[in-house]
């Protein structure tokens, strides 16, 4: 598996890979922060779609139209909220990360760009869900994925990334 993984500064909705990551709800409804960064760049299509879609187990992810977005697909990956860390959330953190790339591959997606999952208003403390994050993404395959791409907001989230990728 010859794959490049990076991180970058950047605004995840001028993403030009084939597919972004919408940190979901389990609605696939319009939220805040990411998902509505999203939803907005995407255009209403893209809540008729996910609307469509009735939904999405925590762990999962499910694929639309990127619609308005440079992408050409948006997979919605649901990440766990936060509880203390005892009650699964890093099961279903790393799921929605492998289940991102799965979604992304069956779609025969070259280039995945990931916002950091569950480490907005869902709390997830950002040094632990980077190292899942990375891991999961190295460590799951896909036959077309050549390039997964971590889109960092802002700088702590980018120093986390570069911590996690580099091992350090």
């Amino acid at each position: 598996m010859n794959r490049r993984t990076e991180a970058v500064s950047g605004d995840i909705t001028t993403e030009t890979t084939d597919v972004v990551v919408n940190a979901a709800n389990a609605q696939l409804a319009r939220g805040g922060g990411v998902c509505g960064a999203i939803f907005a760049a995407a255009g209403p299509e893209l809540d008729a779609a996910c609307a469509g879609l009735g939904g999405c187990a925590t762990g999962d992810a499910a694929a639309t139209p990127g619609f308005g977005l440079p992408a050409r697909w948006v997979v919605h990956a649901v990440g766990p909220v936060w509880r203390g860390g005892d009650q699964g959330e890093p099961g279903l953190l790393a799921s929605a990360y492998r289940r991102s790339i799965e979604v992304a591959d069956a779609l025969e997606a070259t280039s995945i760009a990931f916002p950091a999952i569950s480490t907005g208003i869902y709390g997830y403390p950002l040094d632990a869900a980077t190292v899942i994050a990375v891991a999961t993404c190295r460590e799951t395959p896909a036959e077309h994925l050549e390039l997964v791409r971590f889109v960092c907001f802002d700088r702590v989230t980018l120093a986390a990334y570069e911590k996690a990728l580099t091992g350090a």
